[in-house]
């Protein structure tokens, strides 16, 4: 095979480099005019509205507030939820990275959108940035197939769309590279610096550098062994928890985006060391059309699949009640030792893709109900087709990572014309009709219960 697409693989420079940089001037940028007040201290998601005179950008989350108000949602006690101190958190970037992922065709423009927006909040003065390097061949051939991997390679090699189209027809449509996962010139390219990327952020945490880590860039979370899906071509995720486990005996995968996340749950369905938890839409034409409740994994791996399916309409309460309600039997039964995590935002009410009524703070208490979990935990992209909302969402998402409040008024910057006529960090909730009765989500979570029951504690 040629190898000429792929990095140097001598065993010396083989390991995902994950070293912090500095920071620029230009991504120290603070330009906000607003500051956190005091007011609303007991809600942790409130945004701040008032310009006060403060010696701190953003007033800190405080974690037990922030506890607290879970533990409230959860009906639990605040001692049953554990508090440690505030966790070392990184951001997986570099130009490069962000450059070759704005030019993706499904997603052109967001990468840039995203990050201009974490940077212009100043929040990356608090965060360790990781700089990836592009995967090796033998790390993207530890779940893909060598003869996908070379149709890849093959068709990057060819500067013109239509050319690849004359001279690879039939092979590229084999693999699934059709219209939903277009050609594009660089493709391997960028796909290796992607799942690089979200190699780097399981490598900085086996290294013990940080708790979290972050890679909005990441979370390709359809493409299968031997072919792309759903614009999904090398699918980081599953390498990121392959990677992880070098490390970590029980890996837990939780997915919610509005699409099942299907190659990752392929990937893992016949192991008990890896479990796949997806909540996601389903319904009749819908992609990618999998995802059943008793989809539950096989062989060895039975029952370490966990699906809920969802209906069109659910809102922040609704969903956050039945994450938690799984979730929690998941810990109690799988007991994991670290956590990937794939926070796609098209599940957002005002995404195009218009299906579920959830807002940015519905999606953070989810994010924020895993952290206090207090294991090491990787955070990563997805789905947002809505790409100012997607920008806001996992910039707050940032921040509660971070342990900072934001303002509401997003700051002046290059994309700020993007988030009018608001000019808010806010998401509005849908009123699409709520098709989940409560006796559906309640026979989900009885379910789910039963088939956890048959997973053996160890």
């Amino acid at each position: 095979m040629n190898t000429d697409r792929f990095e140097d693989e001598n065993p010396r420079t083989s390991n995902v480099t994950s070293q912090s940089t500095h920071v620029t001037d230009e991504d120290r940028d603070t330009t906000c005019s607003s500051e956190c007040q005091s007011n609303h201290s007991k809600d942790p998601f409130h945004l701040s509205d008032n310009e006060e005179d403060s010696s701190d950008i953003y007033r800190p989350v405080i974690k037990k507030r922030c506890i607290a108000v879970l533990a409230n949602d959860l009906n639990l006690n605040v001692s049953e939820i554990a508090v440690k101190k505030t966790p070392r958190v990184a951001y997986v970037h570099s130009q490069d990275l962000l450059t070759k992922a704005n030019e993706l065709i499904r997603i052109e423009g967001r990468a840039e959108l995203v990050h201009s927006l974490i940077r212009t909040y100043g929040l990356l003065q608090y965060l360790q940035v990781v700089t990836p390097r592009p995967a090796t061949q033998s790390e993207i051939l530890a779940f893909h197939s060598s003869d996908y991997i070379q149709c890849l390679q093959d068709i990057s090699a060819v500067s013109d769309s239509e050319d690849i189209e004359e001279q690879h027809k039939h092979e590229v449509e084999s693999y699934g590279l059709s219209y939903d996962c277009p050609l594009q010139k660089d493709l391997l390219e960028t796909a290796s610096l992607i799942s690089g990327a979200s190699q780097a952020a399981s490598q900085h945490i086996i290294n013990g550098l940080a708790d979290i880590v972050i890679n909005w860039y990441g979370g390709w979370h359809h493409a299968k062994r031997d072919t792309a899906s759903g614009f999904c071509y090398i699918n980081d995720v599953v390498l990121c928890i392959l990677k992880l486990r070098q490390q970590f005996d029980k890996v837990l995968y939780v997915d919610i985006d509005l699409h099942h996340g299907d190659g990752v749950e392929e990937a893992f369905a016949t192991t008990s060391k890896v479990m796949t938890v997806s909540f996601h839409k389903l319904a009749p034409g819908f992609f990618p059309g999998s995802g059943e409740l008793n989809d539950v994994g096989t062989g060895r791996g039975k029952y370490f699949t966990v699906n809920i399916p969802l209906m069109d309409g659910i809102k922040d309460k609704e969903y956050f009640s039945i994450f938690t309600k799984v979730m929690k039997q998941v810990k109690d039964r799988f007991l994991p030792d670290a956590i990937v995590m794939q926070c796609g935002a098209d599940t957002l009410s005002e995404d195009p893709m218009t299906s579920f009524n959830l807002t940015h703070f519905g999606i953070a208490k989810c994010v924020c109900y895993m952290l206090t979990w207090n294991l090491p935990t990787v955070l990563l992209g997805g789905g947002g087709y809505h790409f100012p909302n997607t920008a806001k969402c996992w910039t707050f998402l940032t921040a509660l990572a971070a342990g900072k409040k934001l303002p509401v008024d997003i700051p002046e910057h290059e994309h700020f014309l993007d988030y009018g006529p608001s000019y808010e960090l806010t998401t509005s909730p849908g009123n699409k009709r709520d098709l989940n009765t409560d006796q559906y989500l309640a026979n989900i979570v009885s379910t789910i219960e039963k088939n956890l029951n048959n997973v053996s504690l160890s």
